[in-house]
């Protein structure tokens, strides 16, 4: 494993945000949702997912993720990601890494 110094933690932007809806994403090549985040001053963001194992559309709207903001954009199929949402693999499928305690929208991970 390589280390890294604290400046290059500081390159990568991680925020909290609330998920503000949640659509079915029929056109990509594995089950995927298109997925919208309020990043409060960063603004409303959208970005793909491969999370429909363990969470239906309604257990994720509402509910506060932690996102990736300042990668460039990636085309996926006939939508553009603006963000990573950030998880962990499991066998059972990706748990979506959450907030514990509200927090400001777009408050950064420290």
């Amino acid at each position: 494993m390589d280390t890294i110094s604290w400046s290059d933690f500081e390159k990568v932007l991680l925020v909290a945000g609330t998920v503000t809806r949640v659509e079915r994403f029929p056109e990509a090549r594995k089950p995927a949702y298109r997925i919208w985040v309020d990043f409060g001053p960063y603004g409303e963001k959208k970005t793909s997912a491969q999370v429909t194992t363990l969470y239906a559309p309604e257990d994720l709207v509402g509910r506060q993720v932690v996102g990736v903001i300042n990668f460039p954009p990636k085309q996926v199929g006939p939508f553009v990601s603006e963000f990573l949402l950030t998880g962990f693999p499991t066998e059972q499928g990706v748990v979506v890494t959450a907030i514990e305690r509200a927090v400001p929208n777009g408050t950064r991970l420290a």
